[in-house]
């Protein structure tokens, strides 16, 4: 029988409400500062939430790393993308292959993927140009800007990545499922390295059919910092955040060879759909349908369930919180008393969508190799559905050892990822 092939991590980069890369985001997650604030713009267009998460800065960065007629070729979620597949790829030691150069790094790809995408792109200028019968004002990027495949291309190209090339779309499942496919081609040996995550952007219109459905909390407006509460009593419904998560995966052989700093090892993956039977529909998580790709990752990490020591959970501050707490004992078979701590980036950053996993995957392994769990800001109101866990989930930073974490994310349509990640030693 043919030996699997090892996958480990050797680079992370990050864009995120709170912080601009990922020596920032560590301080931010150990401090539990909160990169949410009240957005004017989502107030004039009488959005019922207007509160929001949104990267700082990220002009001058963009201005810093790439020409002018590269900028203008890219879309938010593109940019952001793009910044932090740089910062992974450096991170990981590894030099783009020089634009000149006769072949591509024929070993590399990129599975980088997005929920919704260029909607900014198709809002401000596809569609008043094509109403308006300016056709020829729509440039020649475009397409290229609103294609569901645009990061990852524009990463390709960034990076001269010589391997597959492509993009994911699972909703709020898409960071995760994201690695957890780049994970499957070095494991199958279709590359040796892939550079892996999700990204979304914060145009209004991305955001307003999740007004439109009352899914957003409306009751903090005047408080942002306190308006992302998951796993709270008082939580009224997710934040809208954006950003981008990459991580550099690579074949273990490889890495060692070139002596790669490693961040862990993915011991574990899985990705499944709740088929919308057993309570599942196309917004709502099946129970059954999470639990089993939970325990599906666990079969495959070949650990016990007691090994746990982290959960970055999905988290949301929805209805769906006590459940997935409930989904999480009842897959893992424990119980409060032996629960692993277990918190939510989302109550510092907000739902980033197709780019939360990702980003919450570089927070779980920022948080491995810096021995600490953040705090869950905002849940000291705890759900009483689920007060049994409460000292399970920690409300101000604690630094503790991490040998092995599990994440998992859940989207729209019953779809779900899950990985365990577990600390490298020689």
């Amino acid at each position: 029988m043919h030996k699997q092939r090892r996958v480990v991590v050797t680079g992370l980069g990050v864009v995120a409400p709170n912080a601009k890369n990922c020596a920032e985001f560590v301080e931010a997650l150990r401090a539990t500062r909160s990169g949410l604030r009240f957005i004017p713009r989502l107030q004039e267009l009488g959005f019922a939430c207007q509160v929001g998460g949104i990267p700082q800065g990220m002009k001058e960065v963009a201005e810093t790393l790439f020409s002018e007629d590269l900028r203008f070729a890219m879309n938010e979620y593109i940019t952001y993308a793009a910044i932090a597949s740089l910062e992974a790829f450096a991170d990981a030691g590894l030099k783009p292959v020089p634009a000149n150069a006769d072949k591509a790094m024929e070993d590399t790809g990129a599975i980088i993927g997005t929920g919704i995408g260029g909607l900014d792109t198709f809002s401000d200028k596809v569609y008043p140009n094509v109403a308006a019968h300016k056709i020829k004002r729509l440039g020649s990027s475009v397409v290229e800007q609103i294609m569901a495949s645009g990061a990852s291309a524009r990463v390709g190209g960034l990076l001269g990545l010589g391997g597959e090339v492509t993009s994911n779309s699972s909703a709020c499942n898409t960071g995760t499922e994201a690695i957890v496919m780049g994970v499957r081609s070095i494991q199958w040996g279709l590359a040796d390295r892939m550079v892996v995550g999700g990204a979304e952007g914060s145009d209004p219109h991305i955001w307003s059919g999740f007004d439109s459905m009352r899914v957003l909390n409306r009751g903090h407006n005047h408080d942002p910092e306190a308006a992302s509460r998951p796993l709270s009593a008082s939580a009224g419904g997710f934040i809208p955040g954006s950003g981008a998560g990459i991580l550099v995966i690579e074949e273990l052989e490889t890495a060692l060879r070139r002596g790669a700093k490693i961040y862990a090892e993915i011991i574990g993956t899985a990705a499944n759909s709740g088929g919308m039977r057993a309570g599942g529909s196309m917004t709502a998580p099946s129970a059954p349908g999470v639990q089993v790709c939970i325990r599906k990752a666990l079969m495959q990490a070949e650990i016990s369930p007691d090994s746990i020591d982290y959960i970055n959970g999905h988290l949301t501050a929805t209805m769906a919180d006590p459940m997935e707490v409930r989904n999480w004992s009842e897959a893992l078979e424990l119980g409060p008393d032996r629960f692993p701590r277990i918190n939510s980036t989302k109550s510092m950053i907000g739902h980033a969508l197709g780019g939360a996993g990702a980003i919450e995957s570089v927070a779980t392994l920022l948080q491995m190799n810096h021995g600490f769990v953040h705090g869950s800001r905002n849940c000291e109101d705890f759900h009483p559905e689920v007060q049994a866990f409460e000292n399970c989930v920690p409300k101000q930073s604690l630094d503790m050892p991490i040998s092995i974490a599990a994440k998992a994310s859940f989207g729209f349509g019953d779809v779900n990822s899950c990985i365990i990640f577990k600390k490298w030693s020689q």
